[in-house]
């Protein structure tokens, strides 16, 4: 049943029940109130619009005699099907669904994670804490789910914090939105980013007014030497999987770039970008773990290992930023759903993010030794393939790596060009079913 909201004006030449009759016509024409819905009582309309009840029924007489709604016995009043397709009639709905359905890429895996368990912890939450989601949501992001988080990232990635450090936000550009504001209070105005890296952060950055170093990488991370000096900075790394490239930053080389943000007053931002996803050994423990200076704040996000439209990130804090935020975080609100966070929190309580994770870990393993194979047996030395032995996406080189990514994306495949590399394409491979992965490398190496 939809709410009316009219403005009656006293000052209009038109009697109340005429300007009431005349708003309800039109949001019954343009599809806005539905057919077939029922409409509000006669005595609920006259209490909240402050009219009496012979007034709106009025209104409701007049629009029953030109045939947009009709009385039933017992039951109120009821909007007739006036013909045509309004802005929200079923007919439209099931177009909009159909069309959306359309829309879908045509490569996904639905095994790549179990939403009954999702469901179920969702469930839970809208019966069993439903009082929870009646009160806006922590600026910082919901505790239950920070302090679930602080247990995790300790055993998973030696990472040490605690709840009241780690915020929480919609994504990692938002989370990256807010870290910009936390370094502006903390009188940061230069960033140094990898290059080639995530692009949508840099743009953030530079959005934000920041001035902005490029710093190249090779195999074992980020150029240290290149990195500014003498000036308050931010460098922004992947240092357990670098992307695009997968390059791992090696222990002495982690104690120099720790050692440089020490000596400069400056920050590391460890962007711990699908470190749980490493197929061969132990995942690299994470830097933050080895900082005794209070300089690395550490970033995550569930994207890769739950799935793509749960937008949930996390950014952990050193104490005294942790202490900076305290003053700043109540100009904001939280954009991440609170239901949503109390979902994770409890799946991860469970224990089922932990389980999905060595889940993963084994399914895209097969996935990505597959790749390397099909593209070993179809590019016939034109294509190749990197083997980053973790995340996600690979790199393929190619002369031809333009004309790949159209055909890529014509069949409905997430890849892209590799910034600053005409030769070079990123392909997620995660979303290809197994049993899909020969046929479609071969389709989109061969055309």
């Amino acid at each position: 049943m939809k709410s009316l909201t009219p403005e009656l004006s006293k000052h209009s030449k038109d009697p109340y029940y005429i300007q009431l009759y005349s708003y309800i016509r039109d949001e019954i024409t343009s599809g806005s109130i539905c057919d077939g819905e029922r409409m509000p009582s006669l005595r609920s309309i006259s209490s909240e619009l402050k009219i009496s009840v012979t007034t709106a029924k009025q209104a409701y007489d007049q629009l029953t005699v030109e045939g947009y709604i009709s009385p039933k016995a017992g039951s109120g009043y009821y909007v007739n099907d006036i013909g045509g397709i309004g802005m929200y009639s079923k007919e439209r709905e099931e177009t909009v669904y159909e069309a959306g359905k359309e829309k879908l890429p045509a490569v996904y895996d639905l095994a790549c994670f179990d939403f009954n368990k999702w469901k179920k912890c969702s469930s839970r939450i809208y019966t069993e804490y439903s009082q929870l989601l009646l009160f806006e949501g922590d600026p910082q992001g919901e505790y239950q789910l920070r302090y679930e988080i602080a247990k995790y990232v300790y055993n998973a990635r030696g990472v040490i914090a605690r709840p009241e450090q780690i915020v929480i936000g919609a994504g990692t550009q938002q989370i990256t939105v807010q870290l910009a504001r936390l370094l502006k209070a903390l009188e940061i105005g230069h960033v140094a980013v990898e290059d080639p890296g995530y692009l949508p952060v840099r743009n953030i950055f530079s959005d934000n007014g920041f001035a902005m170093t490029l710093v190249p990488v090779r195999k074992d991370g980020i150029l240290i030497e290149k990195l500014p000096e003498n000036i308050s900075c931010a460098a922004y790394v992947n240092p357990s999987n670098q992307f695009p490239t997968g390059a791992v930053m090696p222990v002495r080389k982690r104690k120099d770039l720790l050692k440089w943000a020490a000596c400069n007053n400056s920050y590391v931002i460890e962007d711990d970008y699908d470190s749980e996803l490493r197929y061969f050994g132990r995942p690299v423990p994470a830097m933050q773990g080895m900082d005794v200076s209070g300089r690395v704040i550490y970033l995550g996000s569930f994207s890769s290992t739950l799935f793509p439209a749960i937008k949930i990130s996390y950014m952990i804090l050193p104490e005294h930023a942790a202490r900076v935020f305290d003053t700043i975080k109540m100009n904001y609100t939280q954009t991440c759903s609170k239901a949503e966070q109390l979902t994770l929190a409890l799946f991860m309580n469970e224990g089922l993010y932990q389980t999905n994770i060595k889940k993963l870990r084994k399914l895209y393993a097969q996935k990505l030794q597959k790749v390397i194979s099909s593209v070993a047996s179809y590019g016939n030395g034109a294509v190749s393939a990197k083997n980053t032995s973790s995340g996600i996406n690979i790199i393929l080189s190619s002369d031809n790596a333009v004309k790949i990514i159209e055909k890529g994306k014509e069949m409905g495949l997430s890849i892209s060009p590799m910034q600053g590399d005409s030769d070079k394409a990123i392909l997620y491979y995660n979303q290809i079913p197994l049993d899909r992965i020969e046929s479609t490398i071969k389709e989109l190496i061969r055309g």
